[in-house]
């Protein structure tokens, strides 16, 4: 389908359904069913499934699969400041207490598999593909870019819904600040929705800038695979 097709209505629902669908069961699957070793070749899969899916109803380039120079030269320079505030964020006490995540305490082979591994090609791809890729593009073919950049951004908290249940018990400090019991979870999981959707919409913004998820995917490794690698420092 070339780049200034006519919208196709029944197209664009077929596949954007389609691609909801198989989130919502990958999410389930992911956090549920499936055992950690899976969770890295079923995310892989999952990634190619909803491209495929979304390209039934848009391009490579309505996903930003494309300008990837560009998209690597934002990444660069991203990945160069998060790495820089993560290292500033350590020398202050109130968020040194953040990085003490029992996650973390484990042996050197673990933290390279999950570092290099497991974020940027499980939870990273994944990720970024759904929700600065394919759900921003075709929900911006349907509603335009400002509210399908929002709808995809309130897509990606609802995904951190079901990790965020468990992060009263692996966070010291979100024990502390959110509470105990199911007032303290609840909590816990409008916060978590809130803020990885305000860093949706960010990530969005340089999705849009940059013209490339490789942008963004950078980014995120850098921010995911960065604050773990500083936790499991801090944990020895």
């Amino acid at each position: 389908m070339a780049i200034d097709a006519p919208f196709d209505r029944r197209r664009w629902r077929d596949a954007t359904a389609g691609v909801g669908l198989v989130l919502i069961v990958a999410n389930l699957m992911s956090n549920r069913v499936l055992p950690a070793w899976a969770y890295l070749p079923w995310n892989i899969i999952v990634a190619f499934a909803i491209v495929a899916l979304a390209l039934r109803a848009t391009t490579h380039e309505q996903l930003a699969f494309t300008h990837w120079k560009r998209g690597a030269a934002w990444g660069t320079v991203l990945t160069l400041l998060t790495i820089a505030v993560l290292a500033l964020a350590i020398t202050m006490p109130v968020f040194n207490e953040l990085y003490h995540d029992r996650r973390v305490e484990a042996g050197i082979g673990t933290w390279l598999y999950q570092a290099v591994v497991r974020i940027p090609f499980g939870t990273v791809l994944l990720e970024e593909v759904a929700f600065r890729g394919v759900l921003p593009g075709l929900f911006m073919l349907r509603w335009g870019v400002l509210r399908g950049c929002i709808a995809a951004s309130l897509c990606f908290g609802l995904w951190h819904v079901l990790p965020a249940l468990t992060l009263n018990e692996v966070n010291p400090v979100a024990t502390r600040v959110f509470g105990t019991g199911a007032g303290g979870v609840a909590i816990a999981v409008l916060f978590a929705v809130g803020s990885t959707a305000i860093v949706g919409m960010w990530f969005c913004w340089i999705r849009l800038r940059s013209g490339s998820v490789l942008a963004t995917m950078m980014a995120h490794v850098a921010s995911n695979s960065g604050a773990y690698t500083i936790a499991w420092l801090v944990a020895r």
